[in-house]
């Protein structure tokens, strides 16, 4: 559920991502470029939610700390702004999240699976035909995950989606509005594994209303994501998803391919290699950092480079 999938209206979604990208990083001259492919800087772009403003500046840190010039284009909108700008030269790097942007870059017809690799090689086939270098992936995923109290799985004995075969109907289920049509939340759990709920609940997307309903026990099982830094330390548990409903969503650079090749292998083993350092469970704690009224990502991305810089 990481973003809409639709298919965008180009004409006006690229006049307002060349306003945005001019007003955002302007060249030398102070013109916007009309693509950020004619300057010697690296443009990274970002979603416009937390967690993909804070890869982005990490990113950027570790290629500035490598001796790229970089400019930011941050927090642009949703999918439907950022893959057009990424496909059209507006912006060079994305830090994306591989089964997502396999669906929409392959315009529905590539469906990724739980297996990495897989969905990794699809997506690297869609990407090229944009002109579009896939890097690896990092371990980190952000996908659906779906979230019982400590207190629910010891008590129904739930450690994987599987367990709730004798148990649904007797819950309540709390998630997004759209859940009930879509085919990684309730659509899959009862196509998948044939679990049918006593209620369903509409809350927010993976978001606060959704953690409080659970802690509060106004639903019995909820969607989240793998990365809210809610799970494990509000007391609340991941069920294994053990029959592969959703996709593979490990963090996965994009990157325009006149970039990769005009620097090459120094530039993506650089990226690389940050990216291996990507865990979802460190993501999770990144996300709990920015999740601060008082956040700064530009020091919490600068930190977590630092604890993992090499010798």
């Amino acid at each position: 559920m990481r973003g809409s999938r639709r298919a965008p209206a180009l004409g006006s979604t690229l006049f307002l991502l060349l306003t945005l990208l001019g007003c955002a990083s302007s060249s030398s001259t102070g013109q916007a470029d009309s693509t950020a492919l004619r300057d010697d800087a690296i443009t990274v772009a970002s979603f416009d939610f937390g967690e993909s403003r804070l890869l982005a500046e990490i990113y950027s840190q570790a290629l500035e700390a490598g001796g790229y010039r970089v400019r930011r284009a941050v927090g642009l909108g949703p999918r439907e702004f950022v893959a057009p700008a990424l496909s059209r030269g507006l912006v060079e790097f994305v830090p994306e999240y591989a089964g997502t942007a396999l669906q929409f870059l392959s315009l529905g017809v590539d469906a990724p699976t739980a297996d990495v690799a897989a969905t990794h090689d699809a997506l690297r086939r869609a990407a090229a035909r944009d002109h579009i270098t896939t890097l690896a992936a990092a371990p980190a995923q952000d996908a659906n995950t779906f979230v019982v109290t400590r207190a629910t799985a010891t008590d129904k004995q739930l450690g994987r989606l599987s367990d709730l075969s004798g148990v649904a109907a007797d819950l309540t289920f709390g998630g997004p509005p759209e859940c009930p049509t879509r085919a990684l939340c309730l659509g899959g759990l009862k196509d998948v594994y044939g679990l049918s709920f006593k209620e369903f609940v509409r809350l927010d997307t993976g978001g606060p209303v959704t953690r409080q309903a659970l802690q509060n026990g106004n639903v019995d099982i909820a969607l989240l994501f793998t990365t809210d830094p809610a799970i494990g330390d509000a007391g609340l548990v991941e069920l294994a998803d053990d029959r592969g409903l959703q996709p593979a969503e490990n963090i996965t650079p994009l990157i325009r391919t006149e970039v990769a090749d005009r620097w090459g292998r120094p530039l993506t083993e650089l990226i690389d290699g940050v990216s291996e350092q990507l865990t979802t469970r460190g993501l999770r704690e990144l996300n709990g950092e920015v999740a601060g009224a008082d956040a700064d990502l530009s020091a919490i991305a600068a930190s977590w480079l630092r604890t993992r810089a090499r010798p």
